[in-house]
């Protein structure tokens, strides 16, 4: 069996295997990528509706967390498998300097919540031309004494 794979004990990360499959340890999987004048992040939030989902960034720190309600149960209904789990979650992270927190936009498409954080002007990439200079530049010319004529 290659490492990583199968029920009961612990995966190559330290968390075991039994409370992933649960949902006991629910972590939102992300992707985060730049672009010279924004950062972007990505959560994997299948199942979630916005509402439940809270957004905060303070300074650098983003905290994404959710909150799931369980489902009420009907008396008249009985459960033949009840495998899942309505948990928690909550992921944090240390961002870059130089973002502009206060015009963060966030979208939620498709079980995916994408946040769009600017960079402030004195972070991002700046172009610096190169200026040519001619021959006659390059070379000061000689005035005063001892100056050939």
């Amino acid at each position: 069996m290659r490492a990583g794979v199968g029920v009961g004990g612990v995966d190559d990360d330290g968390v075991d295997r039994a409370q992933r499959v649960a949902g006991l340890r629910a972590e939102p999987a992300l992707d985060i990528t730049t672009t010279p004048d924004e950062l972007v992040v990505k959560a994997s939030l299948p199942g979630w509706k916005p509402e439940d989902v809270d957004i905060t960034l303070t300074g650098s720190t983003l905290v994404i967390s959710g909150e799931a309600k369980e489902q009420a149960r009907r008396e008249e209904e009985s459960w033949i498998l009840n495998e899942i789990r309505r948990a928690s979650f909550s992921r944090t992270l240390e961002l870059p300097e130089g973002i502009l927190g206060d015009r963060t936009t966030a979208t939620f498409e498709h079980g995916i919540l994408t946040l769009r954080i600017p960079k402030a002007e004195e972070v991002k990439p700046k172009q610096i031309k190169i200026s040519a200079t001619t021959d006659a530049q390059a070379e000061p010319e000689l005035v005063g004494a001892g100056a050939a004529r």
